[in-house]
């Protein structure tokens, strides 16, 4: 499976302006659905090996989740342009993502 990289919040903010378009996906080692996430974002990530895709532990990125009004994870963000468009915490289908991704 693809491997995502771990990001900061200012590899986040980075990727905003230097892509046009990335996600980043929040999440927590002992949420039980995140596990599920975490293995449709792996394979998003395979299918889609140029989109920028970084993941963080939100126990570590307190300040982002404040500042973005992330409610729960797993979360996925998702910028187009610099722009957030997506906060997505219902992951229900690779499909569903891809869609949302654009």
């Amino acid at each position: 499976m693809a491997n995502i990289e771990n990001w900061t919040r200012e590899q986040w903010e980075k990727s905003k302006v230097d892509f046009p378009k990335s996600i980043f996906y929040l999440y927590t080692p002992m949420c039980g659905t995140c596990a599920i996430a975490s293995k449709m974002i792996e394979v998003i990530a395979a299918m889609k090996p140029d989109l920028p895709i970084g993941k963080a532990d939100m126990n570590y990125v307190e300040k982002l989740a404040v500042d973005y009004e992330i409610e729960s994870v797993p979360c996925l963000l998702i910028q187009k342009d610099g722009q957030l468009v997506h906060k997505i915490y219902a992951f229900h289908s690779i499909p569903h993502l891809l869609e949302k991704i654009g």
